[in-house]
């Protein structure tokens, strides 16, 4: 691979001489633009204004255009005499956990390559001690006339490089979601979860460009001379306005492909029709209200009165058992005759007093 920046990584006091590689590459198809009325090649040519004629890679150069419009020329030299350290060093300024960058924030990819036999120790260092310590390393870098900002993580057995942009370069999702509160059930999320889970996983290897593998077909077929293949005409999509339908029909829909496929059953997902409720043009009429709770209020005053009359005839039949049982006349019985004992005492007393009254006065 062809490296398109030297420089190296500046680890402490550590340095390590490396070469920037491109880790992607683009397989898109690209197309010329041709005259349509001729199919003549449009060239887009490189004019001097001043002298009126074409030039040559070899005489364009670099200018900043000033307010006024002027230029002011900026040679390689120039940039590379700039006062930063990041002119020709990816330096390292922090070790972070991974799943602090923001996915919105990475960009291009670059495998850093050890450039001779005297960066192989601290590459290999700089490798084996990311992977130790599960974090990435936070780097800033010069790079096509800006400085950037990146992330060094490990990829098999090289370092890559993300290149990162700056915080402020991300925009704040204000005014994308819906306004307004939205409510989602709880039997719409578990439809919601049956699909994910009926989707399952796949391998990202096993995906493939097939709008590019489409046009590569037109583009044979017209250069033999054959007939481009013609677009399948697929149904267009109804409009639904049931979300539980189109969750319900989505997740079978899914389960049928996989079965399609032969990649077998996954776990089973249960999907239960809902019961909807009739849902009436009038509005309900008040007495009806009344009546039901009135009559409800009435079961309930019910309800809760029953206890006490339960204990009222068990209070009753209480009294029936006392007066009519045994217990009860002799108890009665023992207290007339405790009461005649006392009167006969209380008789005999006065009696008694009597009598020594009589004697005193004889």
């Amino acid at each position: 691979m062809r490296s398109i920046w030297n420089g190296a990584i500046s680890f402490g006091l550590v340095t390590i001489p490396i070469k920037l590689v491109n880790a992607t590459e683009s397989h898109s198809v690209s197309f010329r633009q041709i005259h349509t009325e001729d199919g003549g090649r449009i060239r887009y040519r490189k004019v001097c204004e001043l002298e009126d004629r074409e030039v040559t890679q070899a005489e364009i150069g670099k200018a900043y255009e000033d307010a006024d419009g002027s230029m002011i020329p900026i040679t390689d030299e120039d940039l590379s005499q700039l006062p930063i350290p990041t002119a020709r060093t990816i330096e390292i300024v922090a070790f972070v956990p991974e799943d602090r960058i923001d996915p919105l924030q990475m960009g291009s990819a670059y495998y850093l390559a050890a450039s001779g036999a005297p960066a192989a120790k601290p590459y290999t260092l700089l490798r084996e001690a990311l992977k130790r310590s599960n974090r990435v390393a936070i780097a800033k870098f010069a790079l096509r006339g800006r400085e950037r900002l990146g992330m060094l993580r490990v990829v098999g057995d090289a370092i890559a490089m993300h290149g990162l942009l700056w915080p402020d370069e991300v925009r704040a999702p204000e005014g994308v979601a819906p306004e307004g509160g939205v409510t989602v059930r709880d039997q719409e999320l578990d439809l919601a979860d049956a699909l994910m889970d009926t989707l399952g996983e796949i391998d990202l290897d096993d995906l493939h460009d097939e709008y590019r593998e489409a046009v590569e077909e037109v583009v044979a077929a017209k250069a033999s001379g054959e007939k481009p293949p013609e677009a399948r005409e697929e149904a267009a999509p109804g409009k639904v306005l049931d979300l539980m339908a189109a969750l319900e029909s989505s997740v079978r829909a899914a389960r049928e492909s996989r079965d399609a496929e032969g990649a077998g059953p996954a776990e089973e997902a249960e999907v239960r029709s809902l019961s909807r409720r009739k849902t009436s043009s009038r509005a309900p009429k008040e007495t009806g209200g009344k009546k039901s709770t009135s009559t409800a209020a009435k079961k309930t005053a019910a309800k809760r009165a029953e206890p006490k009359k339960s204990t009222a005839k068990a209070a009753g039949s209480a009294k029936k058992t006392a007066a009519g049982s045994p217990a009860k006349g002799t108890a009665k019985k023992a207290t007339a005759r405790s009461t005649a004992r006392s009167g006969d005492k209380g008789a005999a007393k006065s009696t008694a007093k009597k009598t020594a009254s009589r004697r005193r006065s004889a």
